[in-house]
């Protein structure tokens, strides 16, 4: 077992010189200058722009910038901000907790609706009950996040006055933005968990326990259940690292707090040491998120950790 986390970390580590590679090339092939925006229409001489990216390394080869970069990110030195010159890691330290909370609560939203429709659809098989939830879980996935806040936005805070439309102010304001981010990874777990079910139905031991006489929900919640979301652990988990990239659009729709808003103005001020250290800490968070679910996974189920014994 612990071969196998050593194993996962390892791979892990050129995922993330991968993810540095693609983000730093990308970031200067795009057009303007952070120097130009940082000025802007204020006046200035040539010699204030070349002092500001000496100041900012950015008159240095790139091959060496990029290596600067990776040096002080081993460190966890992201850099500092152009623009508010606060160091990088303060700026995600301030920001982080609302987007991980606003990301926490869409995966309990996909994940409890998600087992819940699943469950349903899968027991009443072929029924109308059944057909409806496939069909609601398809549109889930299907529509675009920012335009179900909107929809959201407009029913239940305009029209009803239930929830506030914006802000990060207290419980109510994490409702709407949860079950905007939730709402297309809970049809994916629905689909998945009723395929699991139904093939579960059809094992030997569950014919079995009938013959026994226990009743249907008993036979589902006990046991078809149980070895039923032992896939959907796995998914859960990969759906909350989407989840993460996902708050950047909905933090936008809301007005949120959290790393969202924050890279979204670092990429209208072209600040690349804020859009590396975010991109870079989302990028870990994800590969975290996926050694735990491999973990958990593990400890689920029983043949997984038989067969890493084995290996």
């Amino acid at each position: 077992m612990t071969y196998a986390l050593v194993k996962r970390v390892l791979i892990a580590i050129p995922t993330l010189i991968g993810v540095t590679v693609i983000l730093f090339i990308t970031l200067r092939l795009l057009p303007g200058d952070p120097v130009s925006v940082l000025l802007g229409s204020s006046p200035s001489t040539p010699q204030v722009a070349a002092s500001l990216r000496q100041q900012f390394g950015l008159d240095q080869p790139l091959w060496q910038q990029y290596l600067s970069f990776v040096k002080d990110a081993v460190t966890l030195d992201l850099g500092t901000s152009y623009s508010t010159r606060q160091p990088v890691t303060q700026v995600i330290g301030q920001q982080i907790w609302p987007t991980l909370q606003l990301a926490l609560c869409a995966a309990a939203v996909s994940a409890v609706a998600g087992i819940l429709l699943g469950s349903l659809s899968a027991i009443f098989r072929n029924s109308w009950l059944d057909g409806m939830i496939r069909v609601l879980s398809l549109i889930s996935t299907a529509m675009p996040s920012f335009w179900v806040g909107l929809l959201l936005i407009m029913l239940f805070s305009f029209t009803l006055h239930l929830f506030p439309a914006t802000g990060s102010a207290g419980a109510a304001s994490l409702v709407l933005p949860s079950v905007t981010l939730g709402l297309s990874a809970a049809g994916v777990v629905t689909r998945l968990v009723r395929n699991s079910i139904i093939e579960v139905l059809g094992e030997n031991f569950v014919t079995a326990l009938h013959a026994k006489g226990l009743r249907t929900r008993v036979v589902v919640g006990k046991h078809v259940l149980r070895n039923a979301v032992i896939p959907t652990i796995t998914i859960i988990g990969f759906q909350l690292g989407a989840l993460l990239a996902g708050a950047v659009i909905v933090e936008t729709v809301f007005a949120r707090r959290g790393l969202g808003q924050t890279l979204v103005q670092a990429i209208q001020g072209q600040d690349y040491p804020v859009i590396q250290g975010v991109v870079l800490v989302i990028a870990a968070i994800y590969l975290l998120i996926n050694i735990v679910v491999d973990v958990s996974y593990a400890y689920v189920d029983p043949r997984v950790r038989v067969a890493i014994g084995k290996s």
